[in-house]
């Protein structure tokens, strides 16, 4: 059996394309940035924990679990704590580059393989009503960066170097390959 930990729609939908059948059992770890963690380790250490609950419940079955950042300057754009929050995060954006780096970790028993994709996305000047009309919206809840690109928030995207899906969330092209790893194990 294949166990999902995430509760994202997004993710749920994007692995429905890749495999028949799977559960799904999100992980509650605690989020928080250690002292002077930088991006990547961050967003693979949250994949890797994610996994390692699910895979404690479920200790046959393959746990794919993976985690979603955004980054300015090595600063983590997490989910935003309120309305303000998400204010701030896209006012920082507003007009910039910025960084989304998407974790996966596969782990069957002893066996495990990880993953991180990285996607540069430049968002256009952002006034602040076009902020405040998107906040009103709430479609920041829950989203790495305060932003999905799959929603409203698409309009302040200027350009994209990198996976899309990435930015959604799930980089279906590295499960995908990840899954196959497994397929091949006994």
């Amino acid at each position: 059996m294949i166990i999902l930990a995430s509760q994202s729609p997004r993710r749920k939908a994007l692995l429905a394309e890749l495999v028949p059948a799977f559960t799904i059992q999100p992980a509650d770890i605690d989020e928080r940035v250690h002292a002077g963690e930088s991006p990547i380790p961050y967003v693979k250490r949250m994949a890797a924990e994610k996994a390692a609950v699910v895979a404690a419940i479920y200790p046959d079955d393959l746990v794919i679990a993976s985690d979603t950042t955004v980054a300015i300057d090595d600063e983590i754009f997490g989910k935003p704590l309120d309305r303000q929050d998400a204010q701030h995060m896209l006012q920082r954006m507003s007009g910039r580059k910025h960084w989304v780096h998407t974790a996966v970790y596969l782990q069957k028993g002893e066996q495990q393989r990880q993953a991180v994709v990285s996607a540069e996305v430049s968002f256009s000047p952002l006034t602040d009503e076009m902020i405040q009309q998107y906040l009103d919206l709430e479609e920041y809840a829950d989203k790495a960066g305060a932003y999905g690109i799959q929603g409203a928030a698409k309009v302040f995207v200027e350009s994209i170097h990198g996976d899309f899906y990435t930015i959604v969330g799930f980089p279906v092209n590295t499960v995908g390959r990840l899954l196959a790893e497994f397929s091949d194990k006994p």
